[in-house]
């Protein structure tokens, strides 16, 4: 059989051409791994922080994103301090992330002050237009885009549902942080008050003292009840704004946190959904939409829940037609 010599210059090109084979591949540069920096609304402890968590970057793994393996993702706590807002959106955009996720207006505004040019997804803000934080809801046309949580026509829900439960309500306080809320979108809608025999007044505080003095004050004629605006302070302050309430035996309406944490009863969004919504926005942007493009979406469906222990202590019957499109009943 006969032997084929390569010689010298044979076995140096066959290995000349093996070793090209790692080179190549040693020279392809791996994905670069994105960043998201996260503002949240509430404390780290606090339950719905880790519900809006969970939910947000499960959605993302859902779109290939995994924490740690090609997104890194930085979370920031204000516990609706105003201060921590405007303090941790700054460290958020030294960051330099590649987009931004926040939750309310003094969220959303503390960012706004700090970068026109970082993308920023919202999720729980009311009237972004009306706050200049948007152009249109179906052109955004800056650098934000997001997810509201309110309609003005829910008010008129919320009155409706309290006078439904507590037949005697005349009068209903709406508590606010005025440095948090714009207060006048929320009552815009006054028909449902006047056509249900009610009256809406404000009741802004910025303590827990002024919440007791607020509460206390509704209390002391008949016929008073309690809204707790969607509020960043309200959300954060709501074991005050319970235990005041309780404590004067008047119905409380507000967002979801106030039934699950002993209030009357909410008619609200699912908070962690949004929160999911919002990582189909983060994950278009990631690859290569503009927020401007983007338009701002409003919320689709709400829940009613009841806590039923609480409806015991202030002597009230829920009537079987709300218990039937109740979606939660805490008992």
């Amino acid at each position: 059989m006969r032997v084929r010599s390569l010689g010298r210059r044979g076995f140096m090109t066959m290995l000349g051409g093996a070793a090209i084979w790692p080179i190549a591949g040693n020279a392809q540069q791996p994905e670069r791994m994105r960043s998201v920096g996260v503002l949240m609304l509430w404390s780290e402890n606090d339950p719905f922080s880790h519900e809006s968590q969970t939910a947000f970057e499960q959605a993302l793994g859902r779109f290939g994103w995994v924490a740690g393996k090609n997104i890194r993702i930085d979370y920031r706590f204000a516990a609706g301090d105003p201060a921590l807002f405007k303090t941790y959106a700054a460290e958020l955009v030294g960051l330099m992330p590649d987009a931004i996720l926040t939750s309310s207006t003094p969220g959303l505004a503390a960012l706004r002050q700090q970068t026109g040019t970082i993308p920023i997804v919202f999720v729980l803000v009311a009237d972004p237009v009306g706050q200049g934080f948007v152009q249109s809801l179906a052109r955004p046309g800056g650098n934000v885009t997001g997810f509201t949580s309110f309609d003005t026509a829910l008010m008129g829900k919320w009155l409706q549902l309290l006078k439904e439960v507590a037949s005697g309500v005349t009068r209903v306080a709406a508590i606010f942080n005025p440095d948090t809320t714009p207060y006048a979108f929320f009552t815009r809608d006054t028909e449902a008050a006047t056509s249900l025999g009610m009256t809406v007044t404000p009741a802004p505080v910025h303590d827990d003292a002024a919440i007791e003095e607020a509460i206390a004050a509704e209390a002391y004629q008949p016929g008073g009840g309690l809204i707790a605006l969607p509020d960043s302070f309200n959300g954060t302050h709501r074991e005050a704004i319970i235990s005041a309430a309780a404590r004067h035996r008047l119905p409380l309406i507000g967002a979801s946190v106030f039934p699950r944490s002993g209030g009357l009863m909410s008619y609200w969004i699912d908070e962690p959904d949004l929160y999911a919504q919002a990582a189909s926005y983060i994950d278009r942007i990631l690859k290569g939409a503009s927020p401007a493009d983007l338009p701002v979406q409003n919320p689709t469906k709400y829940s009613l829940i009841i806590n039923l222990k609480t409806a015991k202590a202030l002597g009230l019957t829920i009537p079987y037609r709300v218990l039937a499109i109740a979606g939660e009943v805490i008992e």
